[in-house]
């Protein structure tokens, strides 16, 4: 009877999957590592987002708060060089500005704009109305235009499909321009820079700006820098003169002041031997 007692008793427990005390557990170290695994995922990936957004570079290198540098910028919209863009109305606020002539002057006013962080995207940003990414970009007031998009009727390149790109020639002389790689918002300043901004097909010419946007930034560039070559200059001739000179005419004036105490010497020194010579024979005689 006792072992038929048990054997119903845990057929039964069987049947119920356990008993209460089992059934009313849960298992919470696994849900709390799941949720952990979760929230810590989360995490880093909203990191991960952030950082993507906020890219942080070094403001460290030129230009630099204390200097002015000055480029010259064109944009091209399907084979039509736009209008140069209006001189920028946030001067106070930031220190890369349009010119109004097609030059963009590079002065910046802080960290954010200086050293690396001086970029064409950082100038655009703070231009109302002008856009530019790797896939698109827009003239102030005109139409945007994306990677594919037909030129309109009217244009050069009217029909054709077209693209961003963005060159850039290191000064006036540079036969040659670069395609910037990547984000063309990337692409650093420097001075006496050449920048076209353009919607083209894929094999067309990127010009360089206009000749008279070229001739004001020669302009502008000439006559800025002139102000910091003075110091450099002046420290350099000064010490390369003085101590060369001086030397060199002292000791050619002295040897003549050598040798005239050197000739009086040997003629008074042979005066004073012929006098008593001539007196002996005059005691004698007498």
């Amino acid at each position: 009877m006792a072992s038929n007692s048990t054997g119903k008793w845990v057929q039964r427990a069987a049947t119920t999957g356990g008993g209460r005390t089992y059934r009313g557990q849960m298992p919470v170290n696994f849900y709390a590592s799941l949720a952990i695994i979760i929230v810590v995922g989360l995490a880093l990936v909203g990191f991960s987002r952030y950082q993507l957004s906020h890219k942080t570079t070094s403001s460290a290198g030129p230009p630099t708060t204390s200097q002015t540098w000055y480029a010259a910028l064109g944009i091209d919209i399907c084979g039509t060089m736009q209008p140069n863009l209006v001189a920028s109305t946030n001067k106070k606020k930031t220190g890369l500005v349009a010119d109004g002539n097609g030059v963009l002057t590079v002065a910046p006013k802080n960290s954010s704009e200086s050293g690396a962080s001086a970029t064409l995207g950082k100038f655009v940003s703070n231009y109302k109305g002008l856009e530019l990414t790797n896939t698109s970009i827009q003239y102030p007031g005109k139409s945007a235009y994306s990677n594919g998009m037909v030129c309109p009727k009217g244009t050069p390149d009217a029909g054709k499909s077209g693209i961003v790109m963005v060159y850039s020639w290191p000064n006036f002389t540079s036969k040659t321009g670069a395609q910037t790689p990547g984000n063309p918002q990337d692409l650093l300043f420097k001075n006496g820079q050449l920048i076209t901004m353009a919607f083209l097909p894929a094999n067309a010419t990127v010009p360089k700006p206009p000749a008279a946007v070229i001739t004001n930034l020669i302009n502008a560039n000439s006559a800025a820098p002139a102000t910091p070559t003075t110091p450099t200059t002046a420290p350099t001739t000064t010490p390369a003169t003085t101590p060369t000179t001086a030397p060199t005419t002292t000791p050619a004036t002295m040897p003549p002041a050598t040798t005239t105490p050197t000739t009086n010497a040997k003629s008074t020194a042979t005066t004073v031997p012929a006098s008593p010579t001539t007196t002996k024979p005059g005691g004698t005689n007498g």
